[in-house]
């Protein structure tokens, strides 16, 4: 018989429409604890059957939209998971990492759903004790492979840190926020052990260097957020003169690297963006446009229809 297989989903999340702690206790819960606002920092735990239940009589997935929280999720069930322009289909098990950088959309395929999941702001784990940047953190790095899978026996032992977070937040320990901190970073480093060792120690040298700061360069663009924000860098010849380095020495770390070239990469994150802005905004085609860094409509229309084989107004129907 086939051993049981969990997949892992770290999901780095951003979108259009912001979705603060408050709106999320009124969309799922319904009830908005009291003195929220007055926390530095939120955490909470729920289970997913209980949160299910009381959204019956909502129907429909949830919402693809930005969240200002992280949020953590263990679930148990056939689901559908869509990051960005990515389409995972889940049988069984799932772990997914959200952080407020891209849209994710979480839809389950049957009723029999299980698991739990926590939310926290970035206040909660970032303490100046804990030494932790989050960004810094590489699970939460751009340009990594979210998906892992893992056995049953693995499973259990992350369904056995959120049995402790449910039972630790309802206790009167007066430091039990120091202890749910830390059973969080043990589900980050436990996501951070399944990646391969070139992302957790990658080497010092200067093609390294030029490789991840035109990463970091790239995505510090991202998300577009108004029609009234553009793309300042957008040829292989921008990047290179901010980072000072030739373009065909660029080029050819890339290559080397990522085995694309510094346009398709540039093409690849605007067509993503672009995919995002159509489906989840209500901007026209020319707002879209002038926010990709396109002087006219028909040259991103002509640059859309050349990558998806479709023009934008298809695409966004």
């Amino acid at each position: 018989m086939c051993a049981k297989k969990l997949y892992i989903i770290f999901d780095f999340c951003n979108g259009m429409e912001l979705t603060s702690i408050e709106d999320f206790y009124r969309e799922t819960a319904g009830i908005l604890p009291e003195g929220i606002n007055k926390e530095i920092g939120h955490f909470n735990v729920f289970k997913i059957a209980d949160v299910m239940a009381a959204q019956k009589k909502k129907p429909g997935a949830m919402p693809y939209n930005r969240r200002a929280y992280y949020k953590i999720s263990l679930v148990r069930g056939r689901n559908k998971a869509e990051y960005a322009d990515k389409v995972i289909n889940i049988e069984k098990n799932a772990l997914l990492f959200a952080t407020p950088r891209i849209p994710y959309h979480w839809l389950p395929q049957d009723e029999q759903q299980d698991g739990y999941f926590c939310i926290f702001t970035d206040e909660f784990l970032i303490q100046p004790k804990s030494g932790v940047v989050l960004d810094e953190l590489p699970i939460f790095k751009p340009g990594g492979y979210p998906v892992f899978q893992m056995g049953d026996e693995e499973a259990e032992e992350i369904s056995f840190i959120f049995r402790k977070m449910y039972k630790e937040i309802a206790s009167d320990y007066v430091y039990k926020y120091d202890l749910l901190r830390n059973y969080v970073l043990e589900l980050i480093h436990y996501g951070q052990k399944l990646q391969p060792v070139e992302v957790l120690s990658p080497s010092r040298n200067a093609a390294t260097r030029v490789s991840s700061l035109f990463i970091e360069l790239l995505e510090r663009q991202f998300p577009i957020e108004s029609p009234r924000q553009r793309l300042n860098l957008r040829t292989a010849k921008d990047y290179a003169d901010r980072l000072a380095v030739h373009v065909n020495h660029l080029n050819k770390v890339l290559k080397e690297r990522t085995g694309k070239t510094t346009t398709a990469i540039i093409t690849a994150r605007i067509m993503q963006e672009a995919k995002i802005l159509l489906k989840l905004t209500d901007w026209s085609i020319s707002e879209i446009a002038y926010s990709l860094g396109f002087e006219e409509v028909a040259h991103f229309s002509n640059f859309f229809r050349k990558q998806a084989n479709v023009a934008p107004q298809a695409f966004r129907v």
